[in-house]
């Protein structure tokens, strides 16, 4: 993965999706707060990723953008947005550098210094020539992701390609891996450096098999794109966390008519931003799996406890450091808070008693084997033959709600009474839509 950002890239993405194309370009460009000519730009780059990625294939099987990224239950295997982690922006000039130190690497094990003649050599002569820290920096970054490894002994250091697990796996334990790796990304969060594991693991069987094996076995239906998408943002939210570090970010709240906005370089071209500057300490992330969204807990120092979704988390940059004492004393408070919290809610607590069905004499009581699975801390009260009553305490209503309404007519809400009218009233409203338009029928 690259080192840059692309957050205007990711929030075009999930808009494309979302609405199925149907936005003209002028639509676009106001709902990201760029300009059309931006736009198409950023559109040239994406179908430069595409073709990237598809060069090898013979024409008939090429895929056009529009092809790319229509959603299709077949296409599912190989999720359509994560093409964009396979491409982010790098520069040209670094992109071309980082493939020569490992094209180099690949060879044998080198120094910095016999890299940066590699580099000076095979770079072409009309790009700026990299200079020794830019190697080590590129070296570095290198190491921390994993790609590469030094070799132990003494100064100056030697580096070489870290494959050590493809190279001492047979091919049926590579395929074995490959399987694993590959129900796991899809059925478990995060789940991005999975599929890029899985990416590298298929490129490499099909380098080195003699003929290429069946290694799509399993289909999935994939429903939340954007949640690929905003793990973008674990890396350095993950990071500041870890090392109690407070992060400055531009957020655009869901309820916004406007989800990005460029960085206005040009007095002339300024134009109002419709996000808002944000400072804070994060403590925690929180992922709700009934929506596929992400959640960031953190700390403001005017207002106490604050809740981002990370889809209108944008420009994201770390700060200052915090005191340790500090930062567990925040993190105390926040823990407590959602303490009963069905996924992050800090309101008033309640207990909430509900009433689940048995499905029959016949069959698995898969009723109960879904409460008990799903129901977290909640506890089973009562049993009775055809039925058994749940109770949890959680902070309000409002979050666990999607969870009981799943259960349709094998749920009853018992407590607290204004929640069981309020479930009786949208029930009634449903079946309002499905009265007959006619009288008689």
């Amino acid at each position: 993965m690259a080192k840059e950002s692309f957050d205007k890239e990711i929030q075009f993405l999930r808009m494309l999706v979302l609405t199925s194309g149907a936005y003209s370009r002028q639509q676009f460009a106001e709902r990201l707060g760029i300009s059309v000519h931006t736009f198409d730009k950023t559109l040239r780059r994406l179908k430069e990723i595409v073709a990237t990625m598809y060069q090898q294939a013979p024409d008939t099987q090429r895929k056009e953008f529009t092809e790319m990224l229509r959603y299709s239950y077949f296409d599912s295997t190989d999720p359509m947005l994560l093409f964009l982690f396979r491409a982010k922006s790098l520069k040209e000039s670094e992109s071309q550098r980082i493939s020569t130190l490992l094209a180099a690497l690949n060879e044998q094990a080198l120094t910095a210094i016999e890299l940066l003649d590699v580099c000076c050599k095979d770079i072409q002569t009309d790009s700026s020539l990299p200079d020794e820290k830019t190697v080590r920096n590129d070296l570095k970054y290198l190491e921390e992701v994993g790609v590469i490894k030094k070799v132990p002994g003494p100064r100056p250091y030697r580096y070489r390609i870290h494959n050590d697990l493809s190279q001492e796996l047979t091919q049926d334990e590579l395929v074995d891996l490959y399987d694993f790796v590959d129900v796991m990304s899809n059925t478990q969060v995060p789940s991005v450096q999975g599929y890029l594991l899985r990416d590298g693991l298929k490129k490499h069987m099909n380098r080195t098999l003699s003929e290429p094996a069946s290694i799509e076995p399993f289909l999935y239906k994939y429903h939340y794109h954007s949640r690929i998408l905003d793990e973008a943002h674990l890396s350095i939210l993950l990071s500041a966390i870890q090392n109690r570090r407070k992060i400055d970010f531009l957020y655009f709240s869901p309820k916004n008519t406007q989800s990005y906005s460029s960085k206005n370089t040009n007095p002339l071209f300024e134009r109002e931003m419709e996000g808002k500057l944000q400072k804070t300490l994060p403590l925690k992330i929180v992922y709700d799996h009934q929506y596929g969204r992400w959640y960031l807990l953190a700390n403001d120092s005017r207002h106490g406890i604050k809740k981002y979704r990370m889809e209108g988390m944008t420009q994201i940059e770390q700060g200052e450091t915090v005191d340790s004492i500090l930062f567990n004393e925040k993190k105390s408070v926040l823990e407590e808070s959602i303490k009963h919290s069905w996924v992050l809610d800090t309101g008033r607590s309640v207990i909430l008693k509900v009433r689940f069905f048995n499905p029959g004499d016949t069959g698995p009581n898969f009723i109960k084997d879904r409460v008990l699975l799903q129901g977290q801390w909640g506890e089973i009260t009562e049993e009775q033959l055809d039925s058994f009553i749940f109770e949890i305490k959680v902070n309000g209503t409002t979050e666990i709600k999607p969870w009981i309404r799943s259960f349709g007519s094998s749920c009853e809400v018992l407590e607290p009474i204004y929640f069981r009218n309020e479930m009786i009233a949208e029930w009634k409203e449903l079946e309002a839509y499905y009265e007959p338009v006619q009288e008689n029928i």
